[in-house]
């Protein structure tokens, strides 16, 4: 008997601070620049504040990029641009600094952190901290087959948890949150679609490096049978993961609730950590209020998951190749709120005008004089 318990993260999950967001608006009203003239920087600065429980906001000095990394075994149906069982020379790539997100978190100055949950290869292929979490060796089919044992999901879901704890507890300050996956996409399709009750074409995109019509088809009919499959444990999340999700995703979404749970702001990615959140969501209805959606990617299972939690992109740029480049971009736009949330003087307050001199009282002459 599993002694995990996801209701309880509806107790231990608190909204950002609403008094100290309060504070923040007054303060930005006295600031030189009139409230408003800094679009939505105003809105994430007060964000950052109530996120922070303090005004003026701190900057982000310690962010982290954390990708959680799988295979999934629908990718052998040929619904991904990439073979399957190749999402390690994705990771080789991150950790010798050779893919997008590399190359923008070290212009950043972001350390980044790959951690193995269901790679196909392996592990002693890969360094012991990031291989150190792995549950299983690929996740299963999800068109035909669970893609991970009961206990597979939650020990998936536990090791996100760990890893949420970990980051807090060494100073990170702002999470970029990714996957390196190849197969990802179908399985966020499948979680999207699921949770929000649409049909399989309404939420197959292209993935992150697009495929052709054909392929897309093969994907779409994969959406629907891994949907069919997912419709009858819709009540229990875990297993619902464990159905139709894999290990990378259980672990991001126990990443993305303990996170909130230590009050740690997370910057969503692209459609896999959307639909992660989508779930987490779904467990503790307070918990969207600790993440941003850094980009639209263009896949429509994303845009369903966001509409859902009310979340809106920072960034339009179309940016599909994952592993959190696109929500990368979106740091700086952060980082740059807190700035000028925390440094743009107030306006002098008017010093009150002088009392006005007494006028001296009239000499009285003495008429007896």
């Amino acid at each position: 008997m599993s002694s995990l318990n996801l209701d309880d993260f509806t107790d231990l999950i608190e909204r950002p601070d609403g008094g100290v967001r309060r504070d923040a608006e007054a303060r930005r009203e006295r600031q030189i620049v009139p409230p408003g003239a800094l679009g939505r920087l105003d809105e994430l600065g007060e964000w950052l504040a109530a996120a922070q429980s303090a005004v003026p906001v701190r900057p982000i000095e310690h962010p982290r990029v954390v990708l959680f990394a799988g295979d999934h075994g629908v990718a052998g149906l040929g619904v991904s641009a990439r073979p399957a069982g190749t999402a390690d020379q994705l990771v080789r790539a991150v950790l010798e600094g050779a893919s997008p997100a590399a190359v923008l978190a070290r212009r950043l100055g972001v350390p980044v952190r790959v951690v193995d949950m269901a790679l196909d290869c392996d592990p002693q292929e890969l360094p012991a901290e990031v291989a150190g979490h792995r549950v299983r060796r690929g996740s299963g089919r999800i068109d035909v087959e669970d893609a991970l044992t009961p206990e597979e999901a939650e020990a998936a879901f536990r090791a996100g948890v760990a890893v949420a704890d970990e980051e807090a507890d060494s100073g990170t300050d702002l999470v970029v949150l990714g996957d390196v996956s190849v197969g990802g996409t179908t399985a966020a399709a499948v979680l999207v679609a699921a949770l929000c009750g649409t049909d399989a074409s309404v939420v197959t995109g292209r993935g992150g490096r697009p495929i052709d019509d054909l392929a897309w088809m093969r994907k779409c009919a994969a959406v629907r049978d891994a949907l069919r499959r997912a419709r009858p444990v819709l009540g229990d999340q875990l297993q619902l993961l464990a159905v139709v999700g894999g290990a990378d995703l259980a672990a991001m979404t126990g990443f993305l609730l303990q996170s909130a749970v230590r009050k740690m702001p997370v910057i969503l990615d692209g459609v896999v950590s959307a639909a992660c959140a989508l779930v987490g969501q779904r467990v503790a209805f307070r918990a969207p209020d600790w993440w941003l959606a850094g980009q639209n990617s263009g896949e429509p299972a994303q845009a369903k998951a966001l509409d859902r939690m009310a979340l809106e992109p920072l960034l339009d740029h179309g940016v599909t190749v994952g592993e959190a480049a696109g929500a990368l971009l979106a740091l700086p736009l952060v980082q740059a709120a807190a700035a000028l949330s925390a440094e743009l003087p107030e306006t002098p307050t008017p010093e009150p005008d002088p009392a006005p001199e007494a006028e001296p009282e009239p000499e009285v002459s003495d008429q007896n004089e």
